[in-house]
Order: C-alpha cells, then structure tokens, then sequence
C-alpha cells in the first residue's frame, strides 16, 4: 500500500487524501464488480458466473447453487443493480465530492462498507453460509483499505486546533 511520501506521524507513515481519493475508485470497483457478474444470473443462459460465485461463497464448492429458481434469479437481478449502483456512487464520490469534503466522504463509504459488511456476514451465518462471512473479512479488507484512518491532512488540522 502507498502512503505518503516519507511522511510519518509518531514514527508510522501516514496516509494521504492523495492515495485515499485513488483507493475509492479502487474501492468502486470492488464493489460495482460483482453488479455484473450478478446481473448475468438473472438469464439462464448466462447464469453461470454468479452461480459459480454464489458456490465459492457458500463454500465447499459443490455445485448446489443452480439459479434456475426464479426468484433466485430475480434476486440476483437487484443484487446486481444496488451493486452496480453502490460502487457507480463510490466512484462519483470520489471525485468533486471528496476535494469539496474528503473527510465526510471518507467516512460515509467506510460507514456503508461497514454496514454491508455486518449485515451480510450476519446473514450468511443465519442462513448457513457462514464461509461468505471468511470471504466478507478479505473484501472489507480490499475495500476500506487506506480509508481506515483519516489522511494525514485532517490529522495536522486537528493538532493545530488543539495544540
């Protein structure tokens, strides 16, 4: 992960708006990638990459999954939609947005990333899938990223106010 160049705060290197601004679009993609891949899960003729990506979510892989139920389908329509939508509204936020207000960006996709990753753990294990929740600890990791801590900036700002 890059951080800051040679800057560091009690000896740690610190995170830029720089890197955080970029690691949103990364985070975009993460997110509105599956929207596809979940999309083409409503039509049964292409139904196979989200099938295979439920089964590797609902470890072991072992083909249970089929998508050929349709409200398995249609689920995976709105699934795709809200997931292309959140990651299409993480990739604006990242720009105009974030110069205007990078810190209250920062922690609005850190808070939804927070939201989704403990409702859909907690609904995988509810539902009997619990390995998705294994899975959600790699992408919230991917994800947030250097969006974790404030960048640097904000840091300086409050020690000034304070100090």
């Amino acid at each position: 992960m890059a951080v800051g160049r040679g800057h560091t705060v009690g000896g740690m290197p610190t995170i830029t708006h720089a890197l955080q601004k970029r690691w949103l679009k990364i985070s975009a993609v993460i997110i509105g990638s599956f929207g596809p891949v979940f999309f083409l899960g409503t039509m049964l003729a292409t139904r196979e990459p989200a099938r295979l990506t439920l089964d590797l979510l609902s470890w072991p892989i072992d083909g249970g999954t089929t998508f050929t139920h349709p409200d398995t389908r249609f689920l995976s329509a709105l699934t795709g939609g809200f997931l292309t939508g959140w990651g299409v509204t993480v990739w604006l936020l990242s720009g105009e947005a974030f110069d205007h207000a990078p810190e209250a960006v920062r922690r609005a996709v850190v808070g939804g990333i927070g939201a989704w990753f403990c409702l859909d753990s907690a609904g995988s294990i509810a539902s009997g899938n619990g390995s998705n929740a294994l899975f959600n600890v790699l992408v919230l990791l991917l994800a947030v990223g250097p969006l974790c801590v404030r960048a640097r900036a904000e840091i300086e700002v409050e020690q000034r106010a304070h100090g």
